[in-house]
């Protein structure tokens, strides 16, 4: 018996058309093909995903990048320098002031321009009076928590300009108490005050009435005491003031603060002793603003000097002009302000460690620009974030061409198989028989059938002799 289990049998059956082989090749191709479209579109979205993660800077964006980091270090450098040396702090403070002011006349102050802030601050001392506010100045306090009218804004943790500060300035507000962080410890005086009571019938209307007490005692301090002769001390910057919300959290935790806490909450203390406060710490923000603004500045207008010499004026568009010199949410202004931030923190670090070559370090903490250094975290954090999304996107754009590369050759086999198995043209010889005299293309057509389904040689019938042979069994 013969072995016929390599022989693939297809259904074959006649239509008004003609014969045809009821396979599931066409409909294969077609899924084939349009999931096939889909991983090409799926390849173009990622490479324009890629693009905009990609940095298109050249060399003259990083010369011009390195050079605003350049000069806006030199800015910092000579411009803000230390708190008792700053020129730049001359228009912060006076900015505060002018705060003060117009904070004071919102909140009911009608004293004249010519009174000056110090009448504004006294005003405000009076309407958001508080129970925290110890000054140490022939008090208790002066002994029991080492408090001083210098000291007392940074040691108190509801003068901190933090969430924790206003945290503690609810409590005090509402139990009548003041706490303090003071050697590596949380101290706190009950019945603070004799005078003070918080406003309010409920709940809500009290915690509304401790946040705006907390804020306008805030205003009236962050310029210094009404009786100040010199600039006086503000408010403690909100990045140094979180040593103290530290040194709070772990207290309340019963958490081991460590001597490192404790040292840093010191130094803290001291740089603020020397001036840095909040207005200073605004004071450092200017170089850093300066040079965020002036490279962004140059990246668009390079891009639209481009755009008007590449772009012919009929093709001028407003949108299209955005969206070549917009320079907020492209990757290539992104690493101009990680080269100009990073050059800026090189030359502050670098002006900073001249001090530890003297052998102070708290004038280098002092002299480090916080804020700068801050803006290039972000900007490094960014460049990490954009890289690792560039090599997740990589990744999939290489599967995706696997795909595509698998399917184009799966779609080729599919058509190959399609020509094999399209036997239309090749069995209507039928027709061709009962409708014309044709019999030698007739012939032709059926050998050529045979030998594309493998027939042997010997076992094809090649002229009508041989057929009638075959059927008469001759």
């Amino acid at each position: 018996m013969e072995n016929y289990s390599n022989i693939n049998l297809l259904k074959f059956k006649v239509s008004e058309n003609g014969y045809e082989f009821d396979s599931e090749i066409i409909a294969a191709l077609g899924n084939a093909k349009s999931e096939l479209a889909e991983v090409v579109t799926e390849l173009n979205d990622n490479l324009d995903k890629i693009q905009k993660l990609t940095p298109a800077c050249d060399k003259t964006d990083y010369v011009l990048a390195t050079s605003c980091g350049v000069l806006c270090g030199i800015l910092d450098v000579f411009g803000v320098s230390e708190p008792k040396k700053t020129p730049l702090g001359k228009v912060t403070d006076r900015w505060f002031e002018k705060c003060t002011i117009a904070f004071a006349r919102l909140s009911g102050w009608k004293g004249q321009a010519d009174e000056g802030y110090s009448a504004a601050i006294s005003y405000l001392e009076k309407k958001y009076q508080i129970p925290y506010d110890q000054r140490g100045a022939g008090d208790a306090a002066s002994k029991i928590f080492d408090l001083n009218p210098r000291n007392h804004h940074f040691k108190s943790l509801a003068h901190n300009p933090t969430l924790l500060g206003l945290f503690f300035s609810i409590i005090d507000q509402f139990s009548n108490t003041s706490h303090f962080v003071t050697n590596g410890q949380v101290i706190a005086l009950q019945e603070a005050s004799n005078t003070f009571q918080l406003q309010g019938y409920d709940i809500p209307s009290k915690l509304f009435a401790g946040f705006v007490n907390w804020l306008g005692h805030l205003f009236s301090d962050v310029s210094g005491a009404s009786n100040s002769k010199t600039r006086g001390m503000g408010i403690p910057s909100t990045f140094w003031s979180w040593t103290n919300s530290v040194v709070a959290i772990k207290s309340e935790l019963n958490l081991n603060i460590t001597e490192f806490d404790n040292l840093i909450n010191q130094v803290a203390l001291e740089i603020y002793l020397q001036g840095y406060d909040a207005r200073f710490q605004l004071t450092q923000a200017i170089p850093v603003v300066i040079n965020e603004l002036l490279v962004r500045f140059i990246y668009s207008t390079r891009r639209i000097l481009s755009y008007f010499k590449e772009t012919i004026g009929k093709q001028r568009s407003f949108s299209s002009l955005w969206s070549a010199c917009e320079p907020f949410s492209n990757a290539t202004v992104k690493r101009m302000l990680t080269v100009a931030h990073g050059t800026f923190c090189l030359v502050d670090i670098g002006d900073a460690l001249v001090a530890v070559t003297r052998g102070n370090v708290i004038k280098t903490v002092l002299r480090l620009n916080v804020i700068g250094v801050g803006r290039f975290m972000v900007s490094l954090s960014g460049e990490a974030k954009r890289k690792s999304n560039s090599y997740l996107l990589n990744e999939q754009q290489a599967t995706l061409k696997r795909q595509e590369s698998l399917l184009q050759s799966y779609i080729l086999g599919l058509k190959e198989l399609a020509e094999i198995y399209d036997d239309k043209s090749l069995l209507d010889f039928t027709e061709e028989l009962k409708n014309s005299k044709l019999y030698v293309q007739a012939f032709e057509k059926s050998v050529q059938l045979a030998r594309k389904r493998a027939v042997p040689k010997n076992e094809i019938l090649k002229n009508k002799t041989e057929i009638d042979n075959y059927f008469l069994g001759r």
